[in-house]
């Protein structure tokens, strides 16, 4: 490991709520995703940001699965937009304006609009942003515009999604995972969550190795249910490090408390949801509590 990077091992916490508290102490998640026939991408994400605490949630989807996402949870607000069209931003600058943080990229797919929309908000918004999936997949990491982003960005990868960032495999991303996580992260001021067994988290000067989670959240949805779930803490005032740090262990425990139930084999993304809340609940001073 690089001297330069300190291990991390010590979970932030969110501040308690005051008494008086209102919704919007508590962060407006802008959640931009789904497709047609993946709703259930923008449904767990934004789904995952309430259960994460967020005051307000908003998922942005095409016209084609709105209604779908709008029925699904009746908590989030939602907002259609044309897929249609070859340019999309102006559709959004009243929503990115309300917004503290944006998660961009589940279930989005991968069309010229898709990759101009998400260039444009990772490169020019001064919010947080938070990019998974999709998001990924049309990033342009290499253009001078990415490297001199507006505002902190949090990626979330899994190791192929990584592998097409740095046009490398996958099995080198694998064999060399915490070198090119600190490399990526210092290279391009970002915080990068490399997802997998022991996930890492990394800005320029830190490092996190986490150490909960198992096999059974190998399932489609749960790296929706993450993005979600860091974009909320985001909102409610942790540091995109921080967040990150505290959203990859909440969202493993919520699957370790899943798995206890169900098993690994039946466990799917939407029993994180579920188990976020006890999840939350078994942490105290910044460690795990025992017997949970």
């Amino acid at each position: 490991m690089s001297t330069s990077v300190k291990q991390v091992t010590t979970l932030p916490q969110l501040a308690p709520r005051k008494a008086d508290s209102h919704k919007g102490d508590f962060g407006r998640v802008l959640v931009i995703a789904g497709s047609k026939g993946m709703s259930g991408a923008a449904v767990l994400c934004g789904s995952a940001a309430l259960r994460g605490g967020a005051g307000l949630v908003t998922v942005a989807c095409p016209e084609s699965c709105w209604s779908i996402v709008a029925s699904r949870n009746p908590c989030l607000m939602t907002f259609p937009w044309p897929e249609e069209r070859k340019e999309l931003r102006a559709y959004f600058n009243e929503r990115l304006a309300a917004s503290d943080v944006v998660v961009i990229g589940p279930g989005l797919g991968q069309s010229n609009a898709v990759t101009t929309l998400v260039n444009d908000i990772v490169c020019s918004q001064s919010i947080p942003v938070v990019v998974d999936a999709d998001g990924l997949n049309v990033l342009e990491c290499s253009s001078n515009t990415f490297r001199g982003h507006a505002g902190p960005r949090v990626l979330t990868p899994h190791p192929g999604e990584f592998a097409r960032l740095l046009g490398i495999s996958t099995a080198e991303v694998q064999e060399r995972r915490e070198e090119l996580t600190i490399d990526f992260a210092q290279r391009f001021g970002v915080v990068l969550v490399l997802k997998g067994h022991e996930t890492l988290v990394c800005d320029v000067t830190r490092i996190y190795r986490n150490n909960s989670g198992n096999p059974g959240m190998a399932t489609a949805g749960s790296g929706d249910v993450l993005a979600g779930l860091i974009g909320a803490l985001i909102g409610q005032g942790l540091a995109p490090f921080e967040a990150a740090q505290l959203g990859v262990f909440v969202h493993g425990r919520a699957g370790d408390l899943a798995r206890d139930h169900f098993g690994e084999v039946s466990l799917i993304a939407s029993d994180l949801l579920d188990y976020l809340p006890m999840a939350f609940q078994s942490i105290q001073d910044g460690r795990p509590k025992e017997g949970l």
